[in-house]
């Protein structure tokens, strides 16, 4: 581990003479990209340094043991050494996950779709519901979210929504929300008070850029149309909309929340780069079919993660046995817990598959 801690205080010495070079500081992507790294290592080589701390007040300790004869200062000793021993271990654990192997699309950008499933016009509103629980947290993270095309109900619900996070570690915390979520409560729509059992499935995708996913022109068919919607206002009375078909896989992108048909071309090129990479991902995923899974789970979208159960406050995901009796709380965006034991969870994992 110290020659591992020596390895990451040298790099972030260059990262350091880099930052003060004004060609770099010209080029604002490289900066950016130096400047996440530098703060990862930082955040590294804090937690070793007082892990090292620790240590030495152990060693310390220790010798205060061995070197005393007073009862009291044994006594003392004694206590400090059970003290610090715990203090060194939770320290040590800490450390170990922030060293695991890091996935390199760890701060990619995220496409998220959000998708009603079982339970009709209850499983709708759910899915706005999760939409604005993403946004609430990715906005408590200083993230920049970007609605790329929803379909909405009557009712306020969504029958299905994409939309983008931009930020820091963003496909590292939210990747494990892939999966079907299901909630149990009372719709709004049921008068005599019966809970119903809905389900919304979510996909996270990490987003690709041109020079990552190779797209030929003759593979794509593009149509657009007028966009359509409940009424009102959300109607375009001009062909805005665009509908992108990938001929070789037979992927099919949407767009309409733009009122420009350019824009809404962008868009969902953007979100056709991440389900053409999320194929690949799964193809090659398939391949290594020998390769033991994580027990958070494979991110698999028909995999059943986690339960809302609101009668009683609870959420469960069922990856990991977790239980919190805070879903108000978490519904708001308040998330910090339940993503923080996820990404801790899968560092752990990758740290054990690295050994």
């Amino acid at each position: 581990m110290n020659e591992r801690l020596d390895s990451i205080r040298e790099r972030l010495q260059t990262l350091d003479e880099q930052v003060s070079d004004p060609s770099i500081i010209r080029d604002q992507n490289r900066y950016r990209e130096i400047m996440k790294e530098r703060s990862r290592l930082t955040a590294i080589d804090e937690a070793g340094e007082k892990y090292e701390e620790a240590l030495a007040e152990l060693d310390g300790a220790r010798s205060m043991l061995n070197d005393g004869e007073d009862p009291n200062l044994k006594a003392m000793a004694e206590e400090e050494i059970a003290s610090l021993g715990s203090k060194v271990g939770d320290l040590k654990a800490s450390l170990d996950e922030l060293l695991a192997p890091r996935d390199p699309l760890a701060d990619k950008s995220i496409i998220m779709e959000i998708r009603a499933g079982t339970g009709g016009e209850e499983a709708a509103l759910f899915a706005a519901d999760l939409f604005r629980m993403y946004s609430r947290y990715a906005g408590n993270q200083g993230w920049n979210v970007e609605v790329m095309n929803e379909n909405a109900t009557e009712l306020g619900g969504m029958k299905e929504v994409a939309f983008s996070v931009a930020g820091d570690s963003v496909y590292e915390k939210l990747r494990w929300e892939s999966g079907v979520h299901r909630v149990q409560r009372v719709p709004a729509t049921e008068s005599s008070g019966r809970i119903h059992t809905s389900a919304v499935t979510v996909a996270v995708l990490p987003e690709m850029e041109e020079t990552e996913i190779e797209i030929k022109p003759e593979d794509l068919r593009i149509d657009v149309m007028r966009s359509g919607g409940p009424g009102g206002q959300c109607v375009n009375t001009t062909d805005s909309a665009v509908r992108i078909t990938h001929l070789p896989t037979g992927i099919v992108v949407h767009c309409q929340d733009e009122k420009s048909q350019i824009k809404n071309k962008a868009k969902a090129m953007r979100i056709l780069r991440a389900r053409l990479y999320d194929l690949e991902e799964a193809k090659a995923q398939a391949e290594r079919s020998a390769e033991r899974k994580s027990q958070v789970g494979s991110g698999d979208r028909s995999e059943r993660i986690r339960t809302y159960n609101f009668p009683q406050n609870r959420l469960t995901d069922h990856r990991i046995d977790l239980t919190l009796y805070k879903l108000d709380l978490i519904m708001e965006g308040e998330m910090d817990e339940l993503v923080d034991a996820l990404v801790s969870h899968a560092r752990q994992e990758a740290l054990a598959e690295s050994l």
